[in-house]
Order: C-alpha cells, then sequence, then structure tokens
C-alpha cells in the first residue's frame, strides 16, 4: 500500500521525485514537512509555489502517477487527485489539470472528479475546458451548474448561460437562489422580456422568493434594464432586508428611463432606512442631480462624498465634473477635473463634452489636444464632441484635422462619428464633402439620414433634402420627428413653399409622428416669408400653441413685409407669454424703424431701458489661417484697422462700378442719408469680408464668416458683387442657414 504523508513512514519511502511533489504539496501547505495528516493539507491555507518547484511540478507527478494508485483506496486516491488540482487551481496551470484529468480518466476516476475538475478550469479562466468536463459528466452538482452560468454571463455569453439554466430541470436539477440571481441578469443582457418573465413564475413555484436579497436585486435590475421600473418597484417592496445593491439598481433603472426625480426620492428613502450608500450609489444620485440640473441636491451628495472618503474615486469624481457642468457650473466641473491625477478616456470625454454643451468650444478643444498629448486614445463619443465643437466655430481646418484621426483610429466607419461629421462639414458649408462622408458609411441610420438632410437644409439645397427623404423608404427607415423637421427647415430655406405644405400636412396625417412646436414654428414661418401671414396666424390659432417662439416667428414676417397692424396684435400675444422677453420689443422696433415711425422707435427703446433689455450686438467672425478675428459694425479697435479700411473703401468702389447701390432702409437709426450709406459700409460682415481678402489676397481659398445674427440685406448683396469681383467664393453662415456666394449669386436665390 502506497504511504501517504502522515502515516507513519515519513518521506524516506518515496521516490525522489515523489517526494519533491509531496514537500512541494507540504511547503506550500503550512510549511512544516512533519506531524502532518491529509486534513491539515486539505484546510491549510496555500502559500505561493517557488518557481523553481513549479518547474519541476509536471515531471514530478509523472513519477509520483506511476506508482500512486498501487493498493489505494477509492477514497484515498479522490482526496489526492482532488488536493492536486487544488495546487493546479493556485498556479493557474491549465496544462497540469488537463494531464491530470487524462491520468483520472485512465483510472476511472474522471466522473467522480467532474465537479472539482469543472471549478478548476472555470477558476483558471477556460469556459471551454470547464464546458466539455460539463457535457461529459453524468452527475453534476448544482454548484457546477451555477459556477457554469455564472461564468458564461462574466465572459459577456449571455445566451450560452440561457442554455444551461434551461437544461436544468429536464436534468433533474431545480435552479436555486444563486441560479436565479445570475440567470436574470442574462435575460437582461439579451433583452429576452418574456423569458425573463417567464424565470420569474419559475423562481416563485419552486419557493425561491423575490424575499431573498440576492435573488430580488438582480430582479430589479432586469425589470429596470427592460424597462419596466412599475415591476420593478414592486418586486423591491417585497425584499426584506433591502440593501445598498438593490437600493443601486432600483436608482440606475429610474435614471436610465429619465425618471430621476424618482431616482432622488428612492436615495431619500435608502438614507432613512439607515443604509450606507456606496461610491457606485453616489455616482448614479448626481447623474440624476445633473440631468435635473438640481445643483442644492448635487452639492447635498458632494458633502456625503466627502464624508464617505470617496472624493479621490474615479466614478464619484467623474460624476461630479458632469454634474457641475450640466448644472451650467463650468469652472466648478474644471476644479473637479484638476484633482484627477490620471485621467482616463471616459474622463477626458466627460469634461470635453461638458465644454461644448456649456459654449466653451475653444477650451474642449484645448482639453483634446492635452488629452492626445497625455497618450489617451479618443472613443467616437469623445471625437463626436469635439467635431461639434468646431462646427460650431465654423473651424474647417481642424476639423479635417480631427477627421484625420478619426481614420487614423478607425472609428470613420463608426456611426455617430459618422453623424458627426457629416454634421461638421455641413455645417462649414462643405455639403459635397458632408455627402462623400454619408455615402463611406457601412451603416446608414437614422441618425445620420437627419444630419445629412440637416446640411442640406442649412445650405439651402431643399432638392436635395427631398430626394434624400423620398429615399429613405427605399433603405427601409422610418422618418422620425426629427426627420420631418429637417425637410420642413430645407423647404422653408429653399422657398419651397409648396413642397412644405405638402410635407407638414403628410407629417400631420401620418399617425405615427406627434408634432412639437418646432415643426409649427418652421411651418409659420415658411408661410410667413412667404406673405401668407394670415394663414400663418389662422395655422397658430387652430393647434392652440402658446409658445412665445412661434408668435415671435410671425412677428419676425410682419417685419419682413411690413405688415404693422398684424404685428402690434402679434406684439401683444408675444407679451401676454413672456412679458420681458428682448427680442420681441427689438423686432418690433426694428419694424417701426424700417418703416420710418421714429416716435415709436424711441417709444420702445425707452421701454427696454426701463426693462433693463439689451439687444445683442451685431458680431461677425472669420477665421484665417487658423486664427479666429471678431468684428463689430463700426468697431476699429483691430490691430491692422487701417488695412482693412483701405481694403473695404477699395472693394466699395470696385463693387459701385458694377452697379452696387447701398440699400439704407437696413440701418434703422434717425440717420441723414450720408450717415445712413456710411454705417452700411462698416457692417460687421464687410469688415470680416475685408480682413479675409486683405491677410489672404494672394490665394485662391475660400472666405468663409459667421454671424450671430441674420445677414444684413445690404451685406448680402455687397457679397454677391464682392464674390464676382475678387473671383472668390464667399461662404456666410448666419443663424439661420447659409449663403453661398459665387460670381454674383448666392446659393439662397435671394430668398432669406
Amino acid at each position: 500500500m502506497i504511504h501517504y504523508v502522515g502515516s507513519g513512514h515519513g518521506l524516506e519511502s518515496l521516490a525522489p521525485c515523489q517526494k519533491e511533489m509531496q514537500r512541494c504539496l507540504l511547503e506550500r501547505t503550512v510549511g512544516f514537512p512533519e506531524n502532518l495528516n491529509w486534513f491539515t493539507i486539505q484546510h491549510a491555507k496555500p502559500r505561493p509555489i517557488p518557481p523553481s518547484i513549479v518547474k519541476s511540478f509536471t515531471c514530478a507527478a509523472k513519477s509520483f502517477f506511476a506508482t500512486a494508485h498501487n493498493g489505494a483506496s477509492f477514497s484515498e486516491s479522490l482526496q489526492l487527485y482532488s488536493s492536486l488540482i487544488q495546487q493546479c487551481i493556485g498556479i493557474k496551470s491549465i496544462t497540469d489539470i488537463t494531464k491530470i484529468q487524462s491520468h483520472a480518466l485512465k483510472r476511472g476516476f474522471h466522473h467522480s472528479l467532474g465537479n472539482k475538475l469543472i471549478d478548476a478550469y472555470l477558476k483558471c479562466g477556460s469556459v471551454v475546458y470547464a464546458r466539455k468536463v460539463f457535457d461529459e459528466v453524468p452527475h453534476r452538482h448544482i454548484v457546477a451548474w451555477n459556477s457554469m452560468i455564472a461564468s458564461y454571463i462574466r465572459n459577456g455569453r449571455s445566451k450560452e448561460a440561457i442554455d444551461i439554466y434551461q437544461r436544468m430541470v429536464p436534468d433533474g436539477i431545480l435552479p436555486d437562489e444563486f441560479t436565479f440571481s445570475s440567470v436574470f441578469k442574462a435575460f437582461s443582457d439579451l433583452g429576452l422580456v418574456h423569458e425573463g418573465q417567464r424565470a420569474h413564475g419559475q423562481s416563485v413555484v419552486l419557493g425561491v422568493g423575490v424575499s431573498n436579497v440576492f435573488v430580488g436585486s438582480a430582479l430589479v435590475d432586469m425589470y429596470a434594464k427592460f424597462g419596466k421600473m412599475r415591476d420593478a418597484r414592486l418586486v423591491s417592496d417585497q425584499v426584506v432586508g433591502k440593501d445598498v445593491v438593490l437600493f443601486t439598481a432600483l436608482i440606475v433603472g429610474y435614471s436610465h428611463h429619465g425618471e430621476d426625480g424618482e431616482s432622488l426620492q428612492v436615495f431619500r428613502n435608502m438614507t432613512k432606512k439607515g443604509i450606507e450608500a456606496n461610491e457606485y450609489t453616489l455616482s448614479s444620485v448626481l447623474v440624476c442631480c445633473g440631468n435635473l440640473e438640481d445643483l442644492t441636491s448635487g452639492r447635498l451628495i458632494h458633502g456625503l462624498i466627502v464624508k464617505a472618503g470617496l472624493e479621490s474615486a474615479v466614478a464619484s469624481q467623474t460624476s461630479l465634473l458632469t454634474m457641475y457642468y450640466r448644472c451650467g457650473l463650468v469652472d466648478d466641473s474644471l476644479k473637479v477635473f484638476k484633482q484627477f491625477i490620471n485621467p482616463n478616456q471616459v474622463t477626458w470625454t466627460s469634461v470635453i463634452v461638458g465644454l461644448v454643451q456649456n459654449g466653451r468650444e475653444e477650451i474642449a478643444l484645448l482639453k483634446f489636444r492635452q488629452m492626445l498629448r497625455s497618450s489617451i486614445t479618443p472613443n467616437s463619443f469623445t471625437l463626436s464632441s469635439v467635431l461639434r465643437a468646431c462646427s460650431s466655430l465654423a473651424m474647417l481646418e481642424q476639423g479635417k484635422q480631427i477627421h484625420a484621426i478619426v481614420m487614423k483610429f478607425g472609428l470613420d466607419i463608426d456611426k455617430y462619428v459618422g453623424a458627426a461629421l457629416i454634421d461638421f462639414y455641413g455645417k462649414c458649408g462643405s455639403t459635397e464633402i458632408a455627402r462623400s462622408v454619408f455615402n463611406g458609411l457601412l451603416e446608414v441610420d437614422v441618425v445620420s439620414v437627419n444630419s445629412m438632410i440637416y446640411s442640406y437644409a442649412q445650405n439651402g439645397f431643399g432638392h436635395e433634402a427631398l430626394q434624400l427623404f423620398s429615399g429613405m423608404k427605399d433603405t427601409g427607415l422610418e422618418p422620425n420627428n426629427v426627420t420631418w423637421l429637417g425637410v420642413l427647415s430645407a423647404c422653408n430655406n429653399a422657398g419651397l413653399l409648396e413642397e412644405g405644405c405638402h410635407i407638414f400636412s403628410s407629417a400631420r396625417n401620418s399617425g405615427n409622428i406627434e408634432l412639437t412646436k418646432d415643426h409649427y414654428a418652421c411651418m409659420v414661418d415658411l408661410l410667413g416669408r412667404a406673405g401668407r401671414l394670415k394663414e400663418a396666424e389662422m395655422l397658430i390659432n387652430q393647434v392652440n400653441i402658446s409658445d412665445v417662439v412661434i408668435w415671435r416667428t410671425l412677428l419676425s414676417a410682419c417685419r419682413i413685409h411690413g405688415d404693422v397692424e398684424m404685428a402690434k396684435r402679434v406684439m401683444n400675444r408675444v407679451i401676454d407669454l413672456a412679458p420681458e422677453d428682448g427680442g420681441t420689443h427689438v423686432l418690433l422696433s426694428n419694424l417701426y424703424a424700417s418703416t420710418g415711425n421714429w416716435s415709436k422707435v424711441i417709444e420702445m427703446k425707452s421701454a427696454m431701458r426701463e426693462m433693463r433689455l439689451k439687444k445683442n450686438p451685431a458680431m461677425s467672425w472669420v477665421d484665417v489661417e487658423r486664427e479666429i478675428h471678431t468684428f463689430m459694425a463700426g468697431d476699429w479697435s483691430h490691430p491692422n484697422f487701417r488695412d482693412i479700411r483701405e481694403k473695404l473703401e477699395e472693394l466699395i468702389e470696385k463693387v459701385k462700378e458694377l452697379g452696387y447701390v447701398p440699400d439704407t432702409r437696413f440701418v434703422l437709426q434717425d440717420l441723414d442719408e450720408e450717415k445712413k450709406i456710411r454705417s452700411l459700409y462698416y457692417h460687421s460682415e464687410k469688415l470680416a469680408v475685408a480682413f479675409a481678402l486683405w491677410r489672404s489676397n494672394y490665394k485662391n481659398t475660400t472666405i468663409r464668416i459667421l454671424k450671430n445674427l441674420r445677414v444684413c440685406g445690404d451685406c448680402h448683396t455687397w457679397m454677391k458683387f464682392v464674390s464676382k469681383i475678387v473671383g472668390r467664393d464667399i461662404i456666410a453662415r448666419d443663424v439661420k442657414r447659409f449663403h453661398h456666394f459665387r460670381n454674383g449669386l448666392c446659393s439662397c436665390g435671394d430668398y432669406w
């Protein structure tokens, strides 16, 4: 009979290789080879095996197996195999486990060791080997079933986990609380609502009630991911001894489905029960505060994070900076960001997104460059955000560099980045490149189509937008609210009145689309600019929408067509809705000025002063050689103002020779005719164009300017003449649309 350690015979009776292996086991187990038995070997705490011992392990095992079972009892052999398997787990050696399995198979011990082998393979990270053993073993313990299910889920293979689960009952194994707490996640991962509900029912039948906190938490998480928050709440109410995991699942579920107020209420209930929040709970609640722009609650949660000592945790810091920028406190968000020692990809992306959303595009681009210098690889969300920053500033050259980075990282096929690229090129007036990006997308979805339609709409290419819209049905895509609004905008900017009316009628009658105030505002603008003011007013009254933007849109149309009487009526409606709306007073003041009613202009301006309302000054920006230059009407503060004025006067003389006549109707001040003309000459658009031509006098590049208000009518005419005499394209982007000036013509067809 074989002599085991602790049997009284000692190590001397074993062959040298056997001694080495046993000494390995013993030294790793307790460190002392004397006076041991099998119980102490099995239950003692393992210690690391020296590399020299590990190297000789396989050799020793082979020699040992040659004699180890001569006369050994069945239970003793099983104990030996189990001990060896345990040692293999310690060193993560799949190779040695397979050799032990092979030896056991030859000796007829394979099935008896099945559950231990499954456990060993899983702990060493081999689901494939574990599954092979699992399928071969006839009698599997429920622990093996649960281990296989949990391992599949951890490795993102939820379908295989469900397949294992569905084999349990037919094989005579009843799922327990550990089974259900794992498999519910698999159903939620795959979005299998009915199957998940069926499993819930099975758990009830088997007596595995939701009162169990593990099962209850898994169920709450599953129903929350299904969007069934009512069911998640019902399950939560039945759980006895709720813990932080369950409450966090409920908080995250409400937040993901737009019920941030409910999330905060759940958090308050949790704290009342004396349950201490962890890092993930507090991070989730901060997201809710940001979504609600609830700064007061957000600061309270910040205090709890500091009190709990979690301020340095990455998840807490990222949620903090997100909360602050969503509440508009960009500087506070940047202070939190500075506390990061090594910001990761998510953190960099969060701060860049926040800066872009709060109009800090220049800083966002600076942070992006810092991110690249820190060797952090941007993801699709990072690149989409910096592209939006470039589009907001109309920075074509920098945007092209971002496009190159997109291609470098292989994200040009990503549909979100693709949509951002289309939007960027569209907002820079480069619709041809936008269409090229669109055509290169591997997967075209509604978002990318909407981006392309909006690019056409902003640039006045209404027919192209309609053609793309008509082709959506051929690709199986269903238009959504954004699609209909984009097509209406395209018709509006291109002056396609009949087509726009048809689109609007189709949207109202489709039954699948709920028109918003934006759709009605666009339609009112289309009718108003076409001079059909009464129809526009009737449309507003029909739908009975009390929205200041829609009425102000009609007021703007009244100004264009000089309908003072309707303007007075419309203004009263606007003032009823928004008494302190500065834009309304400016519009009516401009209307009176355009009709020469200067006493009313003075009256309106006096009222604005009393209400402390200010008119936004007209400003234009131009990007020349990667530098942004800003101009205001009559502002000579630019360091090159003498050169700009000289160039401007030169241009004015040349365009006059071609027939340009200053249109003083666009001077909304009570001045004599000569002063009105001089005032027109120094509008911000003209200064920006003159500077760009002076700075790039010998280059045949497109001049791109950006204006915060609509382009002045006189400047519009002037830029058409300038494009002809200098032979260069001028693209002007105002608050509503683009104007492409080429060879004396504009893409808007003078309809704007």
